[in-house]
């Protein structure tokens, strides 16, 4: 159930597990499942009912963040989420991390280049707050616009960026990084 909300509606892992349990009638203090195993079940999910448009969708975000990332350079910009794990679709957002030396820097560039964006704070990977500019870009493969969500954090904190997660993989990537994901070598 959770892993249908992800896949054909875009709901992030933590709303789509607790939209389960109240579906399913559990109170809230009824333990939920990790991240690993609802990710899990998206690959399932995807494998089931989205093979043949899954890889084509992802393709089209994966291009979309790399300009992005290309457009912000300076930032020195990570993608992470769903389009950087693989298992987004065209109902995915596109999630941008951002370490910056001027938190404001990212925010004054999209008022030189005429960008209308929500901010607002959101929890980053540290667990701490952090500001976040959010956007919608037209997507021109997909044919709509796509969620890009930019957080920001200190420069200093990417040294613990890259940590590998639970399963070795790295939770997010460069923009070189990307590119060898598009071109099909994996990362």
């Amino acid at each position: 159930m959770a892993a249908s909300w992800v896949v054909d509606e875009g709901l992030e892992y933590g709303p789509a597990k607790r939209r389960a349990a109240k579906q399913l009638g559990l109170g809230g203090r009824v333990p939920l499942p990790s991240n690993e195993a609802l990710e899990d079940a998206v690959v399932e999910y995807i494998s089931l009912f989205c093979a043949e448009t899954q890889a084509v969708e992802l393709a089209a975000l994966r291009r979309l963040a790399l300009s992005w990332m290309n457009r912000l350079a300076a930032f020195r910009p990570h993608l992470s989420g769903a389009v950087w794990r693989g298992t987004a679709t065209r109902h995915s957002d596109i999630y941008l991390q951002l370490f910056c030396d001027d938190s404001k820097s990212p925010e004054i560039l999209l008022i030189d280049q005429g960008a209308k964006y929500l901010a607002r704070t959101v929890i980053g990977f540290q667990g701490k707050e952090v500001d976040t500019l959010s956007v919608h870009a037209f997507c021109t493969e997909l044919s709509e616009d796509i969620g890009v969500h930019l957080m920001i954090h200190d420069f200093d904190d990417m040294r613990g960026a890259l940590q590998a997660d639970a399963k070795g993989r790295s939770p997010r990537g460069d923009a070189a990084a990307l590119k060898r994901l598009l071109s099909g070598v994996p990362v």
